[in-house]
């Protein structure tokens, strides 16, 4: 009998009681909205925003309404303002060139290596030709480049690094959290992330000026004064009247299952990448796939599993997921011509205007796959997977060697 997956891959675990408990009792309040107050009451969101920021270990912070909210106010922040060109990684999701569309910025996109990582070589070109003064850095897929040498060159050209961290919320590179390398950090909690509140996010910085700004940015009006993370009056008062108030607040019932979630963080990556490494290690020997080697000093959080698939080539690929697909296996592709899902390529964006082509980022995409890997899975499923992919990829490499 022909092996068979049938667990979803959107499944999420649940909620904890705790959580759930908490957010009754502030449904039974009726104080959603974080600035709907008692007197001597601190609102849900912002002791998330001061347990967030000690975790992360950083100076401030900002819940907010998504994690792509998170990105066009760090951007606004950090003062771009319309026609300014941002820097930004080719190999990302749709809401980080959306980000940099929503407020005027000028895209220039830059290549990624054969291990999904920004090309150094051609952000120092880009860098120097566009004197861009902004690089939105997405970590894709959790995914970590040389942060040493991206915050080099970021330095050597007076670049301000803004991080999309929405796959890298707990993970490190060379001991540092993401996060920390750049100017501001924004991360997600939209419900495939390492935190779920359905939607949601935070905006982190070490800037008191790029905090007040996000703070107001975010739409505080002026109550920012009851937040849980952030400078002092006196930078409010330079930069209270900088910037548009865009309605992009985290409300009280979010952070309330979020302050739930996060002391779990850590144990949590840890039982990710218990299921990533099996899979891993199977999609390694399976035929026709590669996987790239992750470095030794990058503490990665595998909630999903990228693999590439030249030994089935690109024209097949469609066809070896379909049949994955059968089995119960879902696998997204980023070499289509067409967007499909949360799934994408550059040059599906074509709100941008004509982009300059990316050669190395169109063959590196054109094989690689990509996985959600839930918590709901356990380890035998995983095992499970890997046996059912191997099986189909050793049809399609069979086919190609047969062929050749």
């Amino acid at each position: 009998m022909v092996k068979r997956f049938n667990r979803p891959f959107t499944q999420q675990e649940a909620i904890s009681e705790t959580a759930i408990a908490r957010v009754t009792e502030i449904l039974h309040t009726g104080r959603l909205h974080r600035y709907n107050t008692v007197s001597g009451e601190t609102c849900e969101a912002s002791l998330l925003e001061e347990e967030f920021a000690r975790w992360q270990g950083v100076k401030y912070c900002l819940a907010i309404a998504s994690g792509g909210q998170a990105l066009q106010i760090a951007l606004r922040a950090a003062g771009l303002k319309p026609g300014d060109k941002v820097l930004a990684n080719a190999y990302t999701l749709a809401p980080v060139p959306g980000a940099i569309f929503a407020v005027g910025g000028q895209p220039v996109l830059v290549e990624i290596d054969d291990n999904w990582h920004t090309d150094i070589d051609d952000l120092r070109s880009k860098a120097e030709q566009s004197n861009a003064k902004y690089f939105l850095l997405s970590h894709m897929r959790g995914h970590i480049a040389d942060m040493d040498t991206i915050v080099a060159v970021c330095k050597e050209f007076d670049i301000c690094l803004i991080e999309d961290c929405a796959h890298t919320m707990g993970a490190k590179w060379k001991g540092t959290r993401s996060g920390n390398f750049g100017d501001i950090a924004c991360f997600s909690t939209q419900t495939y992330k390492h935190l779920n509140s359905g939607e949601g996010g935070f905006l982190t910085t070490n800037n008191p000026e790029y905090a007040a700004r996000a703070v107001i940015g975010s739409g505080s009006y002026m109550l920012y004064g009851s937040h849980g993370a952030i400078p002092p009056e006196e930078v409010f008062q330079k930069v209270r009247l900088e910037i548009p108030n865009c309605s992009a607040r985290m409300d009280n019932l979010r952070a309330a299952i979020l302050r739930e979630q996060l002391p779990d963080l850590k144990e949590n990556a840890r039982r990710w990448n218990v299921r990533y490494r099996i899979l891993e290690t199977g999609f390694a020997a399976a035929p026709g796939l590669t996987m790239v080697e992750r470095k030794q000093h990058e503490e990665f959080v595998g909630s999903s599993i990228q693999f590439k698939a030249p030994g089935i080539g690109r024209e097949k690929i469609p066809d070896f997921l379909t049949r994955c697909a059968e089995r119960g296996v879902e696998i997204k592709w980023f070499g289509g011509e067409e967007p499909v899902a949360f799934t994408s390529r550059y040059d599906s964006w074509h709100y941008l205007g004509e982009m300059d082509p990316l050669p190395n980022t169109i063959r590196v995409l054109s094989t690689t796959c990509d996985m959600r890997v839930p918590l709901t899975f356990s380890e035998q499923d995983c095992r499970d997977i890997v046996e059912i992919v191997s099986d189909e990829a050793a049809i399609f490499k069979t086919s190609v060697a047969t062929n050749g």
